[in-house]
């Protein structure tokens, strides 16, 4: 008994490890959150077209996973990284402005009325997974990171024409999947298109 008293005495008395930058770690979450959703929702995997669904799955999982550590744990050595990714996220965002119809919203911010392989009903739900993460990303970057590495969210925001023109391709090659090769991953598109009415 004296043992378990000493040896939990011992757990107590370490220094408990906070998490570093919440907000990164909320833009890795976002980045998760809305993959997720996607490819739950029958509308495919970001880069599934060039990698294929298992190797893209896995390729997101280590990036999201080690991107989660390194704003748990990373030093400030670590800051350009997370600016950069940061960056990404919110050109991943800016994306769906470009690509999709919107209409100005709750204190004049966009609100998407439409999207690809998605139904009316999980536009609320998307729209906020959108907001959140674009919030998660931006707050990393002008609360978090130190301000000499904020340059580096230009770089993660240069990828925007890049990822404008992956989502295109994306969702054509998902639209002949849904005809050619109906599963799971591409049938929120099957079922859009088939709740359009013909002619």
């Amino acid at each position: 008994m004296n043992a378990w008293r000493k040896r939990r005495a011992e757990v107590s008395a370490r220094p408990r490890r906070h998490v570093q930058r919440p907000l990164a770690v909320g833009a890795a979450a976002g980045t998760a959150a809305h993959h997720g959703f996607e490819l739950v929702s029958g509308v495919g995997l970001v880069w599934q077209p060039e990698l294929g669904l298992p190797a893209a799955a896995a390729l997101w999982t280590v990036q999201i996973l080690g991107w989660g550590h390194l704003a748990a744990r990373g030093s400030k050595r670590a800051d350009p990284v997370l600016a950069a990714l940061a960056g990404a996220s919110l050109a991943g965002v800016a994306v769906h402005y470009i690509l999709w119809p919107w209409k100005p919203g709750w204190g004049r911010l966009p609100v998407l009325t439409e999207a690809d392989g998605l139904s009316p009903w999980q536009m609320p739900s998307y729209n906020v997974i959108l907001r959140l993460w674009a919030l998660a990303s931006a707050g990393s970057v002008f609360l978090e990171v130190s301000r000499g590495s904020r340059r580096w969210a230009l770089v993660g925001g240069v990828c925007l024409p890049l990822f404008t023109v992956s989502a295109r391709h994306h969702f054509a090659w998902v639209r002949e999947q849904a005809v050619s090769n109906p599963s799971w991953w591409n049938r929120g598109i099957s079922l859009i298109e088939r709740s359009e009415p013909s002619g």
